[in-house]
């Protein structure tokens, strides 16, 4: 089995479906062939089952062709050309249909069957990628601790700093299969799609000479500090530190060769050189290559690249020159036998720090002044802002909605890369004052300078390892069956409460009790707003006042007694127990008629 595939089935197994989520009729059974077929006998299947599914056949024989027949052709041909090609057959042999299409077309695959998936996938496939990110974590921090127990000394007076380093030594030889592998893959081929005369190999032979005798000095420098901390050499630091300089030196060309990098358009491109680009010469256009950087325009995501591009490179100048400040001042120190304090030698690496927070501030700056000539009204400035001197003052750029929030975005952009690059730097400044302090002869243990990247470390792998195991698939119908019963329970039978109330109330009402109620129901309504009209006779005219509802409520109740007053003996017996039990009816026996003012 091919190693690809391997590390395929070790990562994404708990993708796939636990169950066969294949089709239940692989490749082999559409064309009738066994797993072990030649090339030959799949040729002759795939005539044959062409003759059989191939919907004009289908037609000939006077059969309704349908979309599962056309469907069921189409798998045919594609199983054909899969199990044809040596390499997709060892795939599809190993990961089957769907595992083809997560390799081959991986944005075609539904994001939520893969979430399904894994959610239903075993321990097991789940333990592999757990460990995956066990094994980064241990090859992150294993040389960092290994080199700060060694520091203290806890490793004993026989440990050999060549044993402490091996972890690099892994490092190293992988990095230089890497580089090795790129320098034997020859020339870049030209995609079909871009014509020759545009096309420039974006990994020349000679950066890639460059790049693997970069490395080498630098695993030259290591093999002999480690050798000198071993006492197997002695030599001057000043020699031992060459290849490290060398190394320096030939990422200082390059970064200072980008820096200088002028970024033009193809029209700017041509007017500079004279002639078209396609008519130079595979020279000139490496040259030009490594001159200029071309863009559509000078605005846009592909403009804003090629500036932070500029600006990464001139960081890494200053990174670069305060490395070399150092190693100097280190070794001047080591060889002379100063004894200067190391808060002196790490001054260039304080000062390094100032200057990249000085260069980022200095883009965002370069950023909003951009922003605000294209808009000043985005920062609460005047429109005549950016027009002082333009003839047309007080005519705004005419810029959409989209350009506008384009615009905030740079800018906020800009504004978290500042502002990221500020607290890293006060992190890494903070750290390197723990090593000095360490250099100096503090008490506290070295691995205390990388603990703060050891315990954010830890606690990603500690939500890693609970979201890869504790993750479970949640069935949406689960107790649905039981809601709507007790829904359906509670349903049954109801009644509202007022309607509840009258009902069983009613055989004991009587009319003068009914009319009762809908009296203080209408009384204890809420009384509408006072509101007036216009009357060319009588003015203006008030309703809803409280004097008129005093009014009304005295005519009511004098209507009422009247009733009272009028009404048959034989229905006296139930007035009195009706008044006897309404305080109201009592006092109006006692005084019938009375004025409320």
């Amino acid at each position: 089995m091919r190693y690809d595939i391997a590390f395929f089935l070790c990562c994404c197994r708990s993708f796939l479906s636990s169950k066969n989520g294949d089709s239940d009729e692989s490749y082999y059974d559409l064309l009738a062939v066994s797993r072990d077929a030649s090339p030959e006998e799949l040729r002759r299947a795939y005539k044959k089952a062409s003759l059989q599914m191939h919907p004009d056949k289908l037609t000939q024989q006077g059969r309704t062709v349908t979309a599962e027949d056309r469907d069921r052709f189409t798998r045919m041909r594609s199983a054909y050309e899969v199990l044809a090609d040596p390499r997709r057959r060892e795939t599809y042999d190993a990961i089957g249909e769907r595992g083809m299409k997560m390799v081959e077309e991986p944005l075609s695959v539904d994001p939520q069957e893969l979430a399904h998936n894994f959610a239903t996938s075993s321990i097991l496939d789940r333990s592999k990628i757990f460990a995956i990110f066990l094994s980064i974590y241990i090859a992150v921090f294993l040389l960092p601790v290994m080199v700060c127990l060694m520091a203290d000394n806890t490793f004993g007076p026989d440990a050999k700093w060549a044993a402490v380093l091996t972890p690099l030594w892994i490092w190293d030889v992988f990095i230089m299969f890497y580089h090795i592998r790129v320098l034997m893959m020859g020339p870049i081929k030209r995609p079909d799609h871009i014509p020759e005369e545009e096309w420039i190999d974006p990994l020349p032979m000679r950066r890639r000479v460059t790049a693997l005798v970069r490395f080498s000095f630098l695993v030259l420098f290591q093999v002999l500090l480690t050798l000198q901390l071993d006492g197997v050499i002695s030599i001057m630091w000043s020699v031992l530190f060459i290849p490290m300089y060398i190394w320096d030196l030939i990422a200082l060309r390059r970064k200072v060769m980008l820096a200088n990098m002028s970024i033009v358009t193809a029209a700017e491109l041509e007017l500079a050189i004279g002639k078209k680009m396609a008519d130079c010469t595979p020279e000139e256009k490496e040259d030009i290559h490594r001159r200029f950087i071309v863009v559509p325009a000078k605005s846009g995501h592909i403009y804003d690249s090629a500036q932070r591009l500029k600006d990464d490179a001139s960081m890494d100048i200053i990174r670069i020159l305060a490395r070399i400040i150092f190693s100097v001042l280190l070794v001047v120190n080591l060889d002379l036998g100063n004894d200067w304090s190391y808060w002196l030698i790490f001054i260039p690496i304080f000062t390094m720090s100032l200057c990249i927070c000085g260069s980022a501030f200095n883009s965002l700056s370069r950023v909003q002044a951009e922003v605000v000539k294209k808009d000043p009204t985005l920062f609460g400035l005047d429109p005549n802002y950016a027009k002082m001197e333009d003839e047309e003052k007080g005519v705004p750029s005419p810029l959409t909605d989209e350009e506008k929030e384009e615009l905030k975005a740079k800018v906020a952009h800009s504004a978290y890369r500042a502002f990221g690059t500020f607290f890293s730097q006060c992190f890494f400044a903070v750290l390197v004052c723990f090593v000095i302090g360490k250099i100096e002869g503090a008490g506290y243990p070295t691995l205390v300078i990388i603990s703060p990247f050891l315990v954010a470390g830890g606690v990603i792998l500690c939500c890693l390892g609970c979201t890869i195991f504790c993750l479970s698939e949640v069935d949406e119908n689960a107790g649905m069956a039981q809601f709507e019963t007790s829904v359906a329970a509670a349903g049954s039978g109801y009644t509202p409460p007022r309607q509840k109330e009258q009902v069983n109330a009613q055989p004991q009402q009587t009319a003068t009790e009914v009319d009762k109620n809908a009296t203080e129901d209408e009384e204890n309504e809420p009384s509408k707003p006072p509101s007036s009209t216009w009357d060319p006779e009588k003015g203006e005219i008030w309703a809803n006042t409280a004097m008129e509802d005093e009014e009304c409520s005295d005519k009511a109740k004098e209507q009422e007694m009247i009733d009272l007053t009028s009404a048959p003996e034989n229905t006296a017996p139930q007035q009195e127990t009706a008044e006897s039990k309404d305080p109201q009816s009592q006092i109006s026996q006692v005084s019938p008629s009375y004025d409320l003012d």
